[in-house]
């Protein structure tokens, strides 16, 4: 641990036809790196659904972060996406094998339908547009990976009643993740430069 602490940095590994994903190789390239005193700390996570709660508290445990930034793959669009709300579903409908196969399940029978992000979303967006990086809010990560693993760490910092940074940013794909298709993307470099402008901004408002 840094002087001050850690921020952590999460990212899928990859699967399917994604041979690379540019989620977690974005977070690599901050690894390391320290920024007003904070060292990034980055943990890839495993696509098995049953087993995300355990290994995302795993990680906050561990590191206990000062921030927290969870990143998943976009094939969306050719921006940076700031991701606003996290819900209480958890869809696997069988077309990958991610551990298993469950439609409509509630993550947490006991918590919210529902978490705000507790990232800046307003003043993240500003700043990376600042830098001529594309990004925008989105009100939806789904209900597969990317919602799974953002309710879960959501679920944690509420519950130990943390008041720290913390959501989920979806990244899109890389050129080479699309080839042959009509399907935008960003480079790694722009993907990891965003996020540079991410942990700087919020290191820069930490104490």
């Amino acid at each position: 641990m840094s002087a001050k602490g850690n921020i952590l940095l999460t990212g899928y590994e990859a699967f399917a036809d994604l041979k690379v994903n540019p989620s977690i190789e974005a977070c690599k390239g901050l690894e390391g790196k320290v920024f007003n005193g904070y060292k990034v700390v980055v943990e890839e996570i495993p696509m098995r659904y049953a087993e995300v709660k355990e290994i995302i508290y795993n990680h906050m445990d561990n590191h206990k972060p000062a921030a927290v930034v969870s990143t998943g793959v976009t094939g969306r669009g050719a921006a940076i996406t700031v991701e606003r709300v996290a819900i209480n579903v958890g869809s696997s409908d069988g077309r990958m094998n991610f551990g298993y196969e469950r439609l409509d399940q509630i993550l947490n029978p006991d918590g919210p339908v529902a978490y705000w992000t507790r990232l800046p979303y307003r003043e993240l967006i500003k700043a990376l547009s600042d830098v001529q990086v594309p990004a925008i809010l989105s009100n939806s990560a789904g209900t597969q990976g990317c919602n799974l693993l953002f309710y879960h760490l959501m679920d944690y910092v509420a519950q130990n009643k943390l008041d720290i940074p913390a959501g989920f940013i979806h990244i899109p794909c890389m050129p080479e993740n699309v080839l042959g298709e009509n399907r935008a993307s960003m480079s790694l470099d722009l993907s990891t430069r965003a996020l540079e402008v991410v942990v700087e901004y919020l290191a820069g408002n930490l104490p």
